[in-house]
């Protein structure tokens, strides 16, 4: 049985977020180091699913983030068909194939001139979403984007309250996001 239906841990998180004083608990996780903090969250709190009572484990982001993201994969996959086999180097394994320094500084203005390329084509579009994930590890999965600045308490008890009243309306709206060393 999937543990986020169970009433032991739901009554725990129940408890968890009564001494919070909120309607949810964040879960510690490695985006904590994150200098972008205030673009997402990752939280858990206490709905129904089918009727049954259990807990959502959510990841809530701006969709400025989820641009950003999407932009960022689509440049580095137009990098890797021009420099097969380049890997960013947080994604490089000890001991793979390292680039000259002048290489890496190729493969680094090329990413960065393909990422212009397409914020400037306005080639990734996106939207207000939630993604639910019943076949999550602990209760139900959920991602949210939302157009917003930030993710806050207010943003995120706002989510909790209509989503578990059935009452969210999403904006249809369809963005695109320029970085934002080039707006100013």
């Amino acid at each position: 049985m999937n543990p986020g239906f169970s009433k032991e841990e739901i009554n725990k998180l129940r408890a968890e977020c009564q001494q919070e004083k909120r309607n949810f608990v964040y879960v510690e996780d490695e985006f904590d180091e994150d200098e972008s903090i205030d673009e997402h969250a990752h939280i858990q709190f206490i709905g129904t699913f089918k009727g049954e009572e259990t807990i959502y484990d959510a990841l809530i982001y701006t969709i400025r983030l989820h641009h950003s993201a999407l932009v960022y994969d689509l440049a580095l996959e137009r990098l890797q068909k021009q420099i097969p086999g380049y890997l960013p180097p947080e994604e490089r394994e000890a001991g793979a194939k390292k680039l000259s320094m002048e290489e890496e500084e190729e493969a680094e203005l090329l990413l960065t001139e393909l990422i212009d390329e397409i914020e400037e084509n306005e080639e990734v579009k996106v939207q207000e979403h939630v993604e639910t994930e019943p076949d999550f590890d602990f209760g139900i999965g959920l991602e949210v984007g939302l157009n917003v600045e930030i993710i806050d308490d207010e943003i995120i008890s706002d989510f909790i309250n209509k989503f578990n009243a059935n009452q969210l309306e999403l904006d249809p709206g369809v963005y695109s996001f320029r970085s934002e060393e080039e707006e100013e």
